[in-house]
């Protein structure tokens, strides 16, 4: 049994003294959980409690359309890097308990414009770690950027928080901590990336000894097909252009890279507890296949959809349920066709480095993240070309000596190393 209350402006329902309001007719009915009106907190509804780490990036501000549609959803903690204005304007709506800045002057000024409302706001690591570990959410979503998302999903898992997971360099370089504290923890982290959904859909419960590959498809990006020498004329503006999704600067740059997909590699072998051999790409410029699981039977599960990231954020959010949502349906009538090719990783060196830094293991993979979040960060900066990317990634990875099984402050302190090395790669014009 459920109520329906017959007053519009009505957000929050007091029973106890609702029949002595005559504003209010209270009357029995069933109702269909899915289709009720956009109320945040309603009678018979358990509401789901949400944090995001990342909330005004490409992700977070997808999660928030996804909170948007569910009733049952409610943003308890918000964080973002240096963005006062959209913070600013999440606060009001979304109405967070406490929000944090990575900067520390972005702190103060958020923290004066919203003065007026009951909202506690936070800085740098202490407060990711805060909102982290906040007793009222249930559900992480590191949706942050770059391996300063280490730390604040550490402690979430220590404190039993489920992860939605976004931040694809916790796993990359930390995947040896994170993977087992989860298990120890009993924590589940449930993929966000389209492609890691795909893969944890089409497992379906499957035993690990059964998977005989793991298909991580790729679009191509922008340069698909491309030589190395018409990629030597590549500008900012072309890189910026991907054919099939609407991301970040970042992951746009490193999906035309293919270090995005390497990257993925990698996520996807502590994800799944799989061998770095088990673990394919193709190529399928559609974007339609999201990715695909080979059994040892010779049978293949494929996750289809349109590209549209807000369904396996909501997959992520709901598991083990699945709940409308709205938007553009596969049309198979339309679609035409589909095609597959192989990877040209010569072209496309940042995805052969990338299997050679799982291969090896240890601090490599923070090598080659560490190397391609500075490289990015100064191809952005138009202070190097295009191609000379991957060459910083390699010749980072060419002069460093692994450690075996690193640490965080290992991990953290490879990244500023590496960071250096490119710094004075670039000074010193030693790429």
């Amino acid at each position: 049994m459920g109520y329906k209350v017959e007053r519009k402006s009505l957000s929050t329902i007091d029973f106890e003294s609702a029949e002595a309001d005559m504003g209010y007719k209270i009357e029995k009915v069933h109702f269909n959980l899915l289709n009720l009106s956009p109320l945040k907190r309603t009678w018979g509804i358990r509401m789901k409690k949400v944090a995001i780490l990342g909330s005004t990036g490409s992700i977070g501000t997808q999660t928030l359309e996804i909170l948007r549609q569910n009733p049952d959803l409610q943003a308890v903690a918000l964080s973002a890097n240096r963005n006062v204005d959209l913070m600013e304007a999440q606060i009001r709506e979304f109405k967070p308990l406490i929000a944090g800045m990575q900067c520390e002057k972005a702190a103060v000024e958020l923290r004066s414009r919203v003065a007026d409302l009951p909202v506690k706001v936070v800085a740098g690591m202490e407060g990711l770690l805060e909102i982290a570990v906040l007793p009222e959410a249930e559900v992480l979503v590191t949706a942050i950027v770059g391996m300063i998302g280490i730390r604040p999903t550490i402690a979430a898992i220590e404190a039993g928080k489920t992860i939605a997971l976004a931040n694809k360099e916790t796993l990359v370089t930390a995947g040896h901590i994170i993977m087992p504290l989860a298990k120890k923890c009993k924590v589940p982290i449930l993929p966000v990336d389209s492609e890691h959904s795909a893969v944890f859909q089409s497992l379906n419960g499957e035993p690990k000894e059964r998977i005989s590959r793991i298909l991580l498809t790729a679009s191509g990006g922008p340069f698909r097909g491309k030589s190395l020498r018409e990629l030597k004329e590549v500008s900012l503006e072309d890189a910026l252009k991907h054919p099939n999704w609407a991301m970040g600067q970042k992951i746009t740059i490193d999906s035309s890279t293919m270090v995005n997909k390497g990257l993925e590699v990698m996520e996807a072998r502590w994800l799944f507890d799989a061998d770095i051999d088990q673990i394919c790409v193709v190529v399928h410029p559609q974007s339609i296949i999201h990715s695909m699981v080979e059994y040892t039977d010779g049978a293949v599960m494929a996750q289809l959809g349109v590209p549209d990231m807000k369904l396996p954020i909501q997959y992520a959010l709901f598991y083990p349920d699945r709940r409308p949502m709205d938007g553009r349906k596969l049309d198979f009538y339309t679609l035409g066709q589909m095609t597959f090719e192989k990877p040209d990783m010569d072209t496309f060196r940042g995805l052969k480095l990338a299997y050679r830094a799982a291969e090896a293991g240890g601090s490599m993979p923070t090598v080659y993240n560490a190397a391609n979040e500075k490289a990015v960060e100064l191809f952005l900066n138009r202070k190097i070309s295009y191609l000379q990317i991957t060459e910083l990634i390699e010749a980072a990875m060419n002069a460093h000596t692994v450690t075996a099984d690193p640490s965080v402050e290992e991990i953290l302190d490879t990244e500023m190393q590496i960071h250096d090395y490119i710094k004075k790669q670039i000074s010193g014009d030693g790429v």
